[in-house]
């Protein structure tokens, strides 16, 4: 049975729950218009379209320090804008508007006056620091900055970033383009109003994501859920508890999933969920659902990385999932 609570109840709760809830009721916050996406790789640029597509900002700038990175940048939103011409769901007009929304610039300076800035380089906590030192000396004071790691500490770089009340984490999923889903992270000294711009800019009024709100936890939502359940199926497979395919095939038709985790990890990367798992055992030492399992550790020293390598659990032909490999 499901406890539905009496409006009088609903009340008394709302009177005595803190206010650093974050909620999305709060009074109008004021609206984001100009965004730096820093970083063009796999998901900055897809932010970066996703973010000038919206026809809702009066600024997109794309940034990256070297032209070749950004040259690619570039391309890779023109040819995902082309598709979508192509396939009938965006206009040509609409395409054209885009595109010329978006400043491509190797100038940090030129993000001296934006709303926000949307980090998005590797996943390397040292170079991120570097990076916000940087950004804090060049930026105006009101700029939020958002980091969409997957996996590191958002409290971490708030601290360090100069402007702790004024970050967030902002978590698209791959492709963006595609994804609904974006989780925003808040630390426990992120500003709610601060939490709240975000929040709107990155829901449906704004972008057009479906926004979700997470506390600083470990891989957020999402992958706080996700990670440890495709290390539990890597551990059947040290154990050899079950094959791959026999796992695989419990989940897709025990569970409904679409995908079994293994063929899952594969498909994410094997050296991408390695990388996260040893960087959590290394700082959460105490979290028993933290292990690295023994397979994934011998495939990605192998070089068996999965669908981008043509091996991991399974065999790839490109993108398609062939026969598994144990």
């Amino acid at each position: 049975m499901v406890f539905a609570p009496k409006v009088s109840q609903v009340f008394r709760l709302r009177s005595i729950l803190p206010c650093r809830l974050f909620s999305s009721d709060s009074q109008s916050p004021s609206v984001i218009k100009s965004v730096a996406i820093v970083g063009q790789g796999l998901m900055g640029h897809g932010i970066t379209q996703v973010s000038a597509s919206s026809g809702k900002l009066t600024q997109v700038i794309a940034y990256e320090p070297k032209q070749e990175f950004l040259d690619k940048g570039k391309s890779r939103i023109e040819n995902s804008i082309a598709k979508l011409v192509s396939k009938g769901r965006m206009t040509q007009e609409d395409a054209n508007r885009t595109l010329g929304s978006i400043h491509f610039t190797t100038d940090m300076n030129a993000l001296s006056n934006v709303d926000m800035i949307v980090e998005a380089i590797i996943e390397n906590i040292d170079l991120k620091k570097s990076l916000y030192k940087d950004l804090n000396r060049v930026c105006k004071n009101d700029t939020i900055f958002a980091s969409n790691t997957s996996s590191l500490s958002i409290t971490d770089m708030a601290e360090i970033s100069g402007r702790k009340e004024k970050f967030v984490g902002l978590h698209f999923f791959n492709p963006v383009q595609m994804m609904k889903l974006v989780e925003v992270i808040h630390t426990k000294y992120t500003d709610p109003l601060v939490f709240d711009k975000v929040f709107h800019w990155a829901g449906k009024e704004g972008i057009g994501k479906v926004a979700v709100k997470c506390g600083d936890t470990p891989g957020f939502i999402v992958n706080r859920l996700l990670m440890p359940y495709l290390i539990q199926a890597m551990l059947m497979v040290d154990r050899k508890d079950a094959t791959v395919q026999d796992i695989d095939t419990s989940m897709l038709l025990g569970a409904g999933h679409p995908m079994g985790p293994l063929h899952l990890a594969d498909y994410i990367g094997l050296d991408t969920c390695y990388y996260i798992v040893q960087g959590w055992v290394e700082k959460y030492p105490d979290e028993s659902s933290f292990v690295l399992p023994q397979c994934l550790a011998e495939k990605v020293k192998a070089g068996e990385l999965g669908r981008k390598t043509g091996k991991g659990f399974y065999y790839w032909d490109g993108e398609k999932v062939g026969k598994a490999v144990n």
